[in-house]
């Protein structure tokens, strides 16, 4: 099952990318999730991990795996039978606007199932997470994100980190 939702903000590319960097702040702008928890370090990082509580789902811990800083980050979740993937991207535009795009990919035995039962509220959550980072993205009151350890690497993908940048 795949999922997302785009969204055109005035906003400029960094500061859409404050916004979608500051992943423990998404409970403040969006009913979607009521916590967003790092358990490694506050800010993304390549491997870092988060605790997320949304409304109707389980609580799930979420593992980045990609981040290009300004740019974009993945991060994933297993459960039995269902491993989920979710992207979040930042794109200027030619007309200066910026383009904010998330999305979630489900691939397992039972990805199906849980496609069925939860459809309806992953694509409504999307449309809300992506409203709130465009409304918080044009706020002007979103810090820049804190650097990540780029001199270790992370803004490599794990595969092109074990790949050699391949």
């Amino acid at each position: 099952m795949n999922y997302g939702e785009t969204i055109i903000t005035t906003a400029k590319t960094a500061a859409a990318w404050a916004a979608v960097a500051d992943v423990t702040g998404w409970p403040e702008w969006t009913a979607s999730m009521t916590e967003v928890v790092p358990l490694d370090r506050p800010t993304l990082g390549l491997g870092s991990r988060f605790r997320i509580r949304q409304p109707g789902f389980p609580t799930t811990v979420w593992r980045v795996h990609d981040l290009q800083p300004g740019v974009s980050f993945a991060w994933e979740t297993h459960a039995p039978g269902v491993h989920t993937f979710a992207y979040h991207r930042v794109e200027a535009q030619p007309d200066g606007t910026t383009r904010i795009s998330i999305g979630i990919e489900q691939s397992g035995a039972l990805a199906w199932l849980v496609g069925v039962l939860t459809a309806s509220r992953t694509r409504r959550y999307l449309r809300m997470e992506a409203a709130a980072l465009k409304a918080a993205a044009e706020s002007g009151t979103i810090p820049s994100p804190a650097p990540t350890d780029e001199a270790a690497g992370d803004t490599m993908t794990e595969g092109a980190r074990r790949t050699g940048g391949r």
